[in-house]
């Protein structure tokens, strides 16, 4: 429902009792929610400590369940799994990615040991969103689209959103825009329907950056505004820093560039990805603000976002965004 405080609030009360009477699984699955909610809100890292203390406490207890020494009557195979891929997702944003691909593909192995569609669809989709953060697609694309089938197999709408939202963003990357655009429009109006105000955001803002793909930058303008309004008034920081660049993606492109308003939205984009920790937002923020003053002439003021945004790439082994960084910066170097 997108009501972060007071989820927090009910996971910490649950938490607390869950402590008080040493009972290890309800322990797991509070973290588990309030895991959720500081990922919502952008606290990554607070979130990775929750989920992990989750994996941890489930891991132990399904040891226990097979020595038949405590019955589990309130976990099913997809709580066991759903935590890794939240792993997986968080690791993505924070760009350790070799952090997340061990968590996730522990969780796939889980999974398939338990057979569960949902719960394979959960991995498959952890293992995907990771790999597109990082810009695999190769290892993104077959992933996604298995869970997407799975999905679909299960009739799942209430998580229909989630999978098709990334899986569009995928195809977006692609260059497949035809085939995101259907999909990303089903997936905000399925988590509209089904009234998961937690996953609109997170659908709204592939959809806006396929319509900037598609130069419809109006429609792109007045989603992505909504869209920063949703993430302020919710206070989902992460998500608010990936509308800000949105936006400063959409102002650059205008003909000519709207170069002040671009810089801006670049720059608190930047600014609130610093804060946050995340790495991968931080090097594509510095590659539209280098590639902004390249296209404007500010060539210094390119080199040096550029280089960082090429430093950030390497570092994290994002090679899909490197060529283009590479050459525009080489572009403003001979300006």
């Amino acid at each position: 429902m997108g009501a972060y405080d007071q989820a927090n609030a009910a996971a910490q009360r649950a938490l607390a009792l869950a402590t008080a009477s040493g009972e290890v699984v309800l322990q797991a699955l509070a973290n588990v929610r309030l895991g959720q909610v500081y990922q919502m809100q952008g606290d990554t890292r607070r979130a990775i400590a929750c989920l992990g203390q989750t994996v941890v406490s489930l891991d132990e207890a399904r040891r226990r369940e097979r020595l038949g020494q405590a019955p589990l009557p309130v976990v099913q195979p997809y709580d066991f799994v759903q935590p890794y891929a939240l792993l997986a997702w968080c690791h993505a944003e924070l760009g350790t990615f070799a952090e997340g691909r061990a968590r996730v593909d522990e969780g796939l192995r889980v999974a398939e040991a338990a057979a569960h569609p949902t719960s394979l669809m959960m991995a498959y989709w952890g293992i995907g969103r990771l790999a597109l953060r990082q810009g695999d697609l190769r290892r993104a694309l077959p992933r996604l689209e298995r869970a997407m089938s799975l999905c679909q197999d299960a009739n799942n709408p209430a998580l229909f959103p989630l999978v098709a939202a990334t899986l569009g963003t995928a195809y977006a990357l692609d260059g497949r825009v035809a085939d995101a655009m259907p999909l990303l429009t089903q997936a905000l109006k399925q988590a509209t329907a089904t009234a998961r105000v937690d996953f609109q955001v997170l659908c709204r803002l592939p959809l806006g950056e396929a319509y900037v793909l598609a130069g419809r930058l109006e429609e792109a303008q007045a989603l992505a505004e909504d869209t920063l309004a949703l993430t302020r008034e919710r206070q989902e920081r992460g998500n608010e820093a990936y509308a800000l660049r949105l936006l400063g993606d959409i102002a650059a492109r205008r003909e000519p560039p709207e170069s002040a308003q671009a810089e801006a939205y670049y720059q608190q984009a930047l600014a609130l990805a610093d804060a946050l920790g995340m790495r991968p937002l931080q090097a594509h923020c510095h590659r539209g603000l280098g590639t902004l003053y390249a296209k404007i002439g500010w060539r210094e003021q390119a080199r040096v976002a550029l280089s960082a945004a090429i430093t950030l790439y390497r570092d994290m082994d994002m090679t899909f965004w490197l060529p283009q960084a590479e050459a525009a910066l080489a572009q403003a170097e001979e300006r």
